[in-house]
C-alpha cells in the first residue's frame, strides 16, 4: 500500500510549533538572566563578606562551568528523550536560585551556581535539539537564530535588574542572586500547562514509528507523519561521544567547540564582570556606560539576526572575531581618547561581538546529523563552557593584575584565535550557500 503522508517537517508553521518556540524563548530569557546576575551580585558581595579575586572569580564562573555538563546532558538525551528532561529542569533552576538566599559559604554558592549551569546545559542542549527536530525545515535556522534575542533579553534584565534591587542590607547580593528563580519559575508553569511533545524524530530513530506518527497526527492533524527515509531507518546501534571524534564528524566537533569557546571567552568574561572592569577604566558614570554597553549588546543580535539571513554562516563567523579584535585593539591603544570616544568603541564591540551570537543556536545544531545531534551540540557547548569558565574567573584577577589593557589583551588573542581557526575549518552549512 502506498504511503500517503507528508512529511510533517514540510508543514507550515502551527500552534504546536508556536507553543514549543514559546517553551524554549521563556527558558532563554530565565538561562541569560542566571547568567548574568553573578558579575553584579558579586560587584556588591565584597562590601559585606570576605571575598578575594579568586573566589569572584570563581562563583562567577560556577554556571559556566556547570554548563560543561552539555556533553553529558546530550548523551542522555539521545538515550532517554527530550521531553521530560525539559519538564523538570527549570524548576530545579528555581529552586538551586532561591537556595543562594540563605548561604553565604563560598564553596556551597559555588556548587549551586554549577547546578544552575547544569540545569541551563538542559535547556541549551536538549530544548534546541526538541526545536529544530520540531519546527518546519524551512523555518528552523531562522526561528533558532533568533533566540539569541531572548537570551539577551535576559541577560539585560539581570544587569538592570541588579542596579534596581536596593535595600535589603548585606542580603542584597544574595537577593540578586535568587532573582533569577522568578525567570525559572515563570519558563517552568508554562512548561506545566503547555505541555512539550516528544519529538517524533527521535522517537523514529528509536524504532518508535508508530508512536512518532500518534505525536505528529495528534498535533499536526492527520495528513502529516513521517518522512518515508524515516520509516525506513533502522534503529541505530549506541552512539558513544567517541564517535563525534571519528573521521566523520571530528572536524566539525572542534570546529564547533573551539569558535563557540574563543567567542565565550570574551563575551562573558567581559559581559558578566563589566562593572568590574567599568570602574578599571574610569568612563565616568559606570551604571550608565554599562547600560549603554548592554543596549547595544540587544543592537547587535537584532542587526545579527538580519545578516544571519543574507550572508554565508562561513563569512559571518570569521567576519565577527576578527572585527570585534580590531576594535579591542583600538580600544588598549586609546588609552589617552576621550570617554567618549572609548565608550563608543566599547559599543561598537558590543555591537560586532553579540552579532556573532546569533550563530550559536543554529550553527553547531546544523553540523551534525539526528543520530548525534543533541551530543554534538551539548559537546559543543561543553567545549565552549570551558572557554567562558576561564575568561569569567580570569577577567577579575587580570583586571587586578594589569588593569583594563591587560584583560582586553587576552580577550582580543583568543578572538584572534578564533578567527583564524574558522578560516581555516569551518565548514558551511547554510543551505543557500552549500554546493
Amino acid at each position: 500500500m502506498e504511503y500517503t503522508k507528508k512529511n510533517y517537517k514540510t508543514a507550515p508553521l502551527s500552534s504546536i510549533h508556536l507553543r514549543i518556540y514559546l517553551a524554549l524563548v521563556f527558558g532563554q530569557i530565565a538561562c541569560g538572566f542566571a547568567l548574568g546576575i553573578s558579575g553584579t551580585a558579586l560587584a556588591q558581595a565584597s562590601s559585606y563578606i570576605n571575598i578575594n579575586d579568586f573566589w569572584t572569580g570563581l562563583i562567577g564562573a560556577g554556571s559556566l562551568i556547570g554548563l560543561a555538563g552539555s556533553a553529558l546532558m546530550g548523551k542522555i538525551s539521545d538515550q532517554f528523550g527530550r521531553r521530560k528532561m525539559l519538564m523538570l529542569d527549570m524548576y530545579l533552576f528555581s529552586v538551586f536560585s532561591i537556595l543562594q538566599l540563605i548561604t553565604t559559604n563560598l564553596t556551597i554558592l559555588f556548587i549551586l551556581r554549577i547546578l544552575i549551569g547544569l540545569m541551563i546545559a538542559i535547556d541549551y542542549t536538549v530544548g534546541n535539539a526538541l526545536l529544530v527536530e520540531w519546527l518546519p525545515a524551512k523555518e528552523s535556522g531562522r526561528l533558532q537564530s533568533q533566540l539569541i534575542v531572548y537570551w539577551t533579553i535576559g541577560f539585560i534584565a539581570s544587569y538592570i535588574t541588579g542596579i534596581l534591587i536596593t535595600g535589603f542590607g548585606a542580603h542584597n547580593w544574595q537577593v540578586i542572586l535568587a532573582s533569577s528563580a522568578i525567570p525559572g519559575l515563570i519558563a517552568a508553569v508554562y512548561r506545566s500547562f503547555f505541555r512539550i511533545p516528544a519529538s517524533p524524530s527521535w522517537l523514529a530513530n528509536q524504532g518508535k514509528n508508530h508512536a512518532a506518527q500518534k505525536v505528529i497526527q495528534k498535533h499536526l492533524g492527520k495528513k502529516w507523519g513521517l518522512s518515508l527515509k524515516q520509516i525506513r531507518s533502522k534503529k541505530p546501534s549506541d552512539i558513544s561521544l567517541k564517535a563525534l571524534f571519528s573521521p566523520q564528524y571530528r572536524q566539525r566537533t572542534i570546529v564547533g567547540g573551539l569558535f563557540y569557546a574563543c567567542q565565550a571567552f570574551s563575551f562573558f568574561g567581559i559581559s558578566i564582570f563589566l562593572p568590574i572592569l567599568l570602574e578599571g577604566m574610569h568612563l565616568g558614570n559606570s551604571s550608565l556606560s554599562g547600560i549603554i554597553y548592554n543596549g547595544c549588546i540587544f543592537i547587535g543580535v537584532i542587526i545579527g539576526s538580519w545578516i544571519f539571513k543574507i550572508i554565508s554562516r562561513r563569512m559571518f563567523l570569521v567576519g565577527t572575531f576578527f572585527l570585534s579584535a580590531i576594535a579591542l585593539i583600538l580600544l588598549i591603544l586609546g588609552n589617552s581618547f576621550s570617554s567618549v570616544l572609548q565608550i563608543s568603541i566599547f559599543a561598537i564591540f558590543a555591537i560586532i561581538l553579540s552579532a556573532g551570537l546569533v550563530l550559536d543556536y543554529p550553527y553547531p545544531t546544523e553540523l551534525f546529523d539526528i543520530k548525534v545531534r543533541a551530543s554534538g551540540v551539548g559537546t559543543c557547548i561543553t567545549i565552549s563552557r570551558f572557554g567562558a569558565a576561564s575568561g569569567t574567573f580570569l577577567l577579575p584577577i587580570l583586571t587586578h593584575l594589569g588593569g583594563p589593557a591587560l584583560a582586553m589583551l587576552v580577550c582580543t588573542i583568543v578572538l584572534l584565535i578564533g578567527g583564524i581557526i574558522c578560516l581555516l575549518w569551518a565548514p558551511e552549512t547554510s543551505p543557500k550557500y552549500m554546493k
